[in-house]
């Protein structure tokens, strides 16, 4: 008798699975399409002894190099993105998302050019800029940032997304994909309102649901991909959508579980719903994103935490080098 599908092989059907880690033989394990890295995963797994090799060697071939200082350092992250991104796209048959310095989410100039260096060290090193996905946060400036970067063929991923009017910014901008983090959504509302949410009342779920379908409305080819997930309820309720990029440990519940899953999301409906188009400018975006206390918020939070995490990633390299 054939063993019943697993929930996650269920998923794979009609949504692209994304692994949402640095670790290698997670991403081996559940062999998923593509996968996506940021400063904190990056953070943890350089101080894990399986991945020091990686750092070693690429302190090793800036020791030699002309520069010092912060310019080191950042050359030295730089080169530690690469050397991670190309161990994962040797794993994965599609793309791996490598995120820009989250210093730079509200420079527009400083992100398309960090975003340039990144793609060239990719290239100079073999890979092609086709495999890879720059993450740039939500910001205008990074929705500005990907609207340059796209016409010059380099494929963003805006991250760090919490509202419509962040979603509609970089769907005009003609970015790929983007990211919205459905559990800090989750966090929130659990926090503010002293109450858990399962299944279709999450607020997190809910939020993704409506720009899927403000999306598929108005016919944006800028993909969806569900990200920062608390449990797989809230992952089972999107299935459907474009994209989700999952924890190996959600993954792995997924995995063991073989509930029957169904399709939530669903391209036909939602072009089918009476919405309105919404007017997005500069002035609007930043009105209606300062209306929404949960996504100003979250932004400003996220940013920040990023940033963190590098400043802690540039101390490991001090102390190593």
């Amino acid at each position: 008798m054939n063993q019943p599908a697993s929930t996650l092989e269920q998923l794979k059907s009609f949504t692209t699975v994304v692994a949402d880690t640095g670790d290698f033989e997670s991403i081996r394990k559940y062999t998923p399409q593509d996968a996506t890295t940021n400063p904190t995963l990056i953070y943890k797994a350089v101080q894990r002894p399986e991945y020091r090799h990686l750092l070693d060697k690429v302190l090793a071939e800036n020791r030699r190099a002309s520069l010092t200082g912060n310019a080191l350092l950042r050359k030295i992250i730089d080169d530690l993105l690469i050397a991670f991104g190309r161990e994962i796209l040797a794993i994965v048959p599609g793309r791996v998302s490598t995120e820009v310095d989250a210093r730079l989410s509200f420079d527009t100039a400083a992100t398309v050019e960090k975003a340039r260096y990144l793609i060239g060290l990719y290239e100079k090193s073999g890979t092609p800029r086709e495999r890879i996905l720059i993450k740039i946060a939500s910001t205008w400036e990074g929705a500005r940032a990907a609207e340059i970067c796209e016409k010059e063929g380099i494929r963003c991923n805006l991250t760090l997304l919490f509202s419509l009017p962040q979603a509609i910014a970089c769907a005009e901008a003609g970015a790929r994909l983007i990211s919205p983090f459905v559990g800090r959504i989750y966090d929130y509302y659990k926090a503010a309102n002293g109450r858990d949410y399962a299944g279709a009342e999450d607020p997190g779920v809910q939020s993704v649901g409506r720009i899927y379908t403000y999306y598929k409305k108005f016919g944006y080819a800028t993909q969806v991909m569900g990200a920062s997930f608390r449990n797989t309820g809230q992952i089972t309720e999107l299935a459907g959508c474009d994209l989700l990029t999952i924890s190996p440990e959600l993954l792995e519940g997924l995995q063991r579980s073989q509930a029957p899953l169904a399709r939530k999301l669903d391209p036909a409906r939602a072009a089918a719903a009476e919405i309105s188009k919404i007017s997005l400018d500069e002035k609007s975006f930043r009105w209606m994103l300062n209306e929404d206390p949960m996504a100003t918020d979250k932004l400003a939070e996220g940013i920040r935490k990023f940033a963190e995490d590098i400043v802690k990633l540039e101390e490991i390299i001090k102390k190593n080098l």
